[in-house]
């Protein structure tokens, strides 16, 4: 093996990328970028019935959106299936792999006999010192590599520690299908050894395979891998993951209005972490992170958390780029389209300049966006049920007096217009506030916006005393 770490990514194209397999991603990505090696990409496709094409390209672009970007081109495991037969009929002949010839019949009675005795229900082995003379003419036989008998196999593992395995438990599985198909266990050695992938990081579910999987590395003298397996993550509620905890597409988490960057800081705290960190850069995380460092116990997902990490993200960024951003991800939010369809050179720049006060209140790029849909609503503004209700009679009466001092300013700001609107205040004995709040109704149809006087300068002087002028009237 070479001194330079190479991690590889393995999903199998039968659905999205799930969050689960974004943090696996990140993990090998972080661990490679932080070693200064590569990281690969495997489309794990020889299950050719469930594996899609819309798939795969799911796969591709959530983690393209994520920033996990791999070296070289994906391998498609599907088109490497001759050379997963050539290692399986080279153990055969080196002894170290066998063909057996039961019908599926007979293995189901095999395994119904082990249960019986109370054993577990494994193959016996029937075939495997048998002389190849006495295969059943015309009968094609499934491939089983040699399971060791005595003794255990060890998996060293970076994450797990040393995990042993008492070799009676694993019987002699099967690495090529009589129909020629090699299987799972098989192909992925074959491909991690080709690829000269030197670390597997993976969830802890495959950890029986590691064992397996080190039995057919040691039959073929080949070296095995460094392993670490990651706790997978679990709901809020200490339940394994599942759809409702938030198990869903990565680009699910895109339409939920979720930064990239905010999301792989997330995902990243999910079992490991560097001292009391939370808020990270992706610069901060190459440089801190190390496999050896992730805990052994599964992490809990947490909305909350996710979202509020968002949030501060969001603020943390500088105003062009955030502004950036959220016009680039309104096609992927709901209702973005519409905000999408009504930017212009002047919206755009508006948007802009209402950002500072916008992603102080906004958690989420789907907040943003609707915080933001003041800057291009239409006159006679739509009212919400708050803001309807500040809209009463005595808020129309301080609406109606404000208005000759706003229409009166020579130099539009926000500063000059606070100025007028403080004076009004004081001079009528009320609390900027009662002002306030019947201006940001008029200006922006809500009851919550940036801050009023922001949303004059914003909005402009014709648009502001327009908008003012329809609720009085």
């Amino acid at each position: 093996m070479s001194d330079t770490v190479v991690t590889r990514f393995a999903p199998s194209p039968t659905g999205f990328l799930h969050i689960g397999g974004a943090r696996t991603a990140l993990f090998n990505w972080l661990y490679a970028r932080h070693t200064g090696g590569k990281m690969l990409l495997r489309i794990e496709d020889t299950d050719r019935e469930r594996s899609t094409e819309a798939a795969t390209a799911a796969i591709l672009d959530g983690l393209s959106w994520l920033g996990l970007t791999w070296d070289g081109d994906a391998v498609s495991q599907f088109q490497r299936v001759a050379r997963h037969r050539e290692v399986a009929e080279e153990l055969v002949r080196a002894g170290k792999a066998y063909y057996a010839y039961e019908t599926p019949e007979e293995l189901t009675a095999m395994r119904e006999a082990a249960r019986a005795q109370g054993l577990p229900p494994r193959y016996n082995g029937q075939w495997r010192d048998r002389d190849p003379a006495d295969a059943p003419k015309g009968v094609p036989g499934a491939v089983r590599i040699k399971a060791p008998r005595e003794g255990e196999t060890v998996v060293h593992d970076l994450v797990q520690g040393e995990v042993r395995f008492p070799n009676k438990d694993l019987d002699d599985l099967i690495i090529l299908r009589s129909d020629g198909v090699p299987t799972y266990m098989h192909a992925v050695v074959v491909d991690d050894h080709d690829m000269g992938v030197t670390h597997i990081i993976r969830g802890d579910d495959h950890l029986t395979n590691a064992a397996r999987q080190t039995v057919i590395y040691e039959a073929m003298g080949w070296a095995v891998p460094k392993m670490a397996h990651i706790p997978l993550i679990h709901g809020a509620d200490g339940a394994k993951l599942s759809k409702r905890h938030g198990a869903l597409g990565v680009e699910a988490y895109r339409a939920m209005g979720y930064l990239p960057e905010a999301l792989l800081n997330y995902l990243a705290r999910l079992g490991w972490s560097h001292g009391d960190d939370e808020v990270m850069s992706i610069a901060d995380m190459i440089s801190w992170f190390d496999i050896v460092d992730v805990n052994k116990g599964a992490a809990r997902f947490d909305f909350a958390k996710l979202e509020a990490l968002n949030g501060v993200h969001m603020r943390a960024m500088d105003d062009a780029t955030l502004t950036k951003i959220l016009i680039e991800t309104l096609p992927h939010l709901p209702y973005g389209e519409a905000l999408a369809d009504r930017l212009n050179d002047k919206t755009r720049a508006q948007l802009l300049q209402a950002m500072p006060g916008l992603k102080e209140r906004a958690k989420t790029l789907v907040e943003l966006a609707d915080s933001a849909w003041f800057i291009v609503a239409d006159r006679p503004l739509t009212l919400d049920e708050k803001a309807a209700a500040i809209l009463d009679a005595d808020a129309r009466g301080i609406l109606k007096a404000i208005l000759p001092g706003l229409q009166a300013l020579g130099d539009w700001s926000a500063a000059n217009a606070e100025q007028v609107v403080r004076v009004y205040a004081e001079q009528a004995g009320l609390k900027l506030g009662k002002v306030a709040q019947p201006l940001r109704a008029a200006l922006t149809g809500r009851s919550t916006s940036p801050g009023v006087f922001d949303v004059l300068a914003v909005l402009g002087r014709d648009e502001s005393l327009a908008r003012i002028s329809d609720q009085i009237d």
